[in-house]
């Protein structure tokens, strides 16, 4: 995809020039005269890189730099001038400036220093990319499950093909699909995720592809969409089963045509990227309830992959428990916590319905509480201590006891749904939007069942 240079300069020759030599080299060009000019363009569009003449008919260069990096930090911004002293290049540079360039301008300086200035920006953005991703984000694990999943990553990621992952909620779908991308030839372009489950059904047609400049009430200018920020990286599209029938079809189309339009806008964008979806839904019954598209199962389901819930790999519980801990401690400091052998045993006893998502916040959870270094069984909350499974587990379990063994029809519904409402939040990480939607109930009226049962996170 072409990168766009704005040039902001008073002079028509330097512009044109200027626009000349970058548009020779395969950039998009778009040209200012004074600062007024550009101001209005940058509301519309957000280059990839500014030239930025000091002197200007309304204005200072230097007295613009500093709004200009604080509304877009990310772009860098060259100063050029007819005038310029090397107090002044300091000062800019001081500004956040990525250089400074004398006048008369040498065409061959202009082409090299927009090519620094453009890779050091994308490898700074990736950076911080991957400090942000990957710090922490890797597959744990040494069990027989995990070591299949690994090796299936190792086989799938050379390739270019699309990838299905199948998975409970909290057992790591996104890892898997950071961990493809990042042993594939895309490692060193955009790994771009969105959450299909939470954005809104109106809103994420804007959100995937973009949309111009008053599209809709509220586009004050330009934005580019998750598929044109992941152009020739990855895209992951996490809970698709939860995209509704008509985004579902518009998605379809961009993987058919692999092109795609910002809302508001005609124009066809080409888009080379790779397409890892995930769910927690079973597709094919999906499929003859009429939910999802079998065309659209067929596109994406090339190279599936199933990541196996944390009781079908209770062997990785305590691996996984103490780097959890390893982790929180080195980036929040405190006391470093251990766990107790009857914690660990504990861990080990329970079901797991949130999977490793449930695990991680409950190691943040003592890592914050607990007092002392070694963590005991009577800092675990009340469902561990007792060794209350998870509803789904067996019969066996205190509280289906206590519902199966009512005599009162009222009572025991009360039961059932507390219970059956605790495990669905425990499930989504006690997310209240998400879990009122994957049983569809209102927000609202989730909210209003929660304290009516009196359900907390201790139950």
């Amino acid at each position: 995809m072409k990168k766009t240079i704005l040039i902001i300069d008073d002079e028509p020759a330097i512009r044109q020039s200027m626009s000349a030599i970058f548009n020779d080299e395969g950039y998009t060009v778009i040209c200012a005269e004074d600062g007024t000019q550009a101001l209005g363009l940058l509301e519309k569009e957000t280059p990839d890189l500014i030239f930025l003449d000091i002197w200007l008919p309304d204005s200072d260069g230097l007295k613009l730099l500093p709004g200009l990096k604080k509304e877009h930090p990310q772009v860098p911004i060259i100063m050029i001038s007819g005038h310029g002293t090397i107090e002044t290049a300091v000062q800019a540079t001081k500004m956040g400036a990525f250089d400074f360039i004398e006048k008369p301008l040498s065409l061959d300086k202009l082409v090299i220093t927009a090519s620094n200035a453009l890779t050091i920006s994308r490898l700074q953005e990736e950076n911080v990319r991957l400090k942000k991703k990957y710090s922490e984000n890797r597959l744990i694990g040494d069990c027989k499950a995990i070591d299949q999943l690994r090796e299936q990553i190792r086989i799938i990621a050379p390739t270019d093909s699309w990838v299905l992952v199948v998975g409970e909620n909290g057992t790591g779908k996104e890892l898997v699909a950071r961990e493809i991308h990042r042993i594939s030839s895309r490692h060193e372009r955009p790994f771009i995720d969105v959450n299909c489950a939470a954005i809104p059904d109106n809103l994420i047609e804007s959100e995937l592809f973009g949309y111009e400049k008053g599209a809709f009430t509220g586009a004050e200018k330009r934005q580019k969409g998750k598929f044109e920020q992941s152009h020739e990286g990855t895209i992951f599209l996490d809970e698709i089963g939860d995209m509704s029938l008509n985004t579902q079809a518009k998605i379809l189309r961009v993987l058919q045509e692999k092109s795609f339009t910002r809302l508001g806008s005609s124009k066809n964008i080409p888009i080379d990227v790779r397409i890892i979806a995930a769910t927690n839904k079973n597709l094919e019954e999906e499929i003859l309830s009429g939910n999802f598209r079998q065309d659209l199962f067929y596109r994406l389901n090339v190279l599936p992959i199933q990541v196996p819930p944390l009781r079908d790999r209770r062997e990785d519980i305590h691996i996984l428990a103490e780097s959890f801990l390893t982790n929180y401690h080195n980036n929040h400091g405190g006391t470093f916590k251990h766990l107790a052998p009857e914690v660990i045993t504990q861990l080990k006893n329970y079901h797991w319905p949130g999977n490793v998502r449930e695990l991680k916040n409950l190691m943040e959870r003592l890592s914050i509480m607990c007092a002392e270094e070694l963590v005991q069984t009577s800092d675990l909350p009340p469902y561990l201590r007792t060794g209350n499974q998870s509803i789904s587990d067996t019969h066996d379990n205190p509280k289906w006891k206590n519902l199966l063994t009512s005599d009162s029809l009222i009572e025991a519904v009360k039961e059932f749904e507390k219970i059956y409402l605790t495990n669905k939040l425990l499930q989504n990480d006690w997310n209240i939007s998400k879990t009122a939607t994957q049983i569809g109930a209102t927000r609202r009226n989730l909210h209003r069942k929660i304290n009516a049962l009196s359900i907390s996170q201790t139950d």
